[in-house]
């Protein structure tokens, strides 16, 4: 068993800062890339940032230089620092993970559960 789980979504005023985190836990033998993404009201799933276990990091071009993924290879953890957040960033944000578990050689693709993040005055 695999579990990603998320935390850290709020409400919080335009301008304003949060910091996402996401922690996977189980049978777990490596965690390859991490990434999180969005998906707002209506609107398909969307990727936010993508993190190789080296630490080599990809944006899409809306949050590019407003957020930061990293990483904690030792705590199996993820995060996203958003920073000058957007009425436009509201929505729910999900981590996934490409894991290659104990009771297998393949790897695996984790979503987690999704936290809210809520960007409004």
């Amino acid at each position: 068993q695999v579990q990603l789980v998320e935390s850290g979504g709020d409400l919080v005023q335009p301008g304003g800062s949060l910091r996402l985190s996401c922690a996977a836990s189980g049978s777990i033998v490596s965690i390859y890339d991490m990434g999180w993404y969005y998906q707002a009201p209506g609107k398909q799933r969307e990727l936010v940032a993508t993190i190789t276990r080296s630490g080599g990091t990809s944006y899409s071009d809306s949050t590019k230089g407003r957020f930061t993924i990293s990483r904690d290879n030792a705590k199996n953890t993820v995060y996203l620092q958003m920073n000058s957040l957007k009425s436009e960033d509201t929505a729910v944000y999900y981590c996934n993970a490409q894991v290659r578990p104990s009771w297998t050689s393949a790897t695996r693709v984790y979503w987690g559960q999704g936290t809210q993040v809520t960007v409004s005055s």
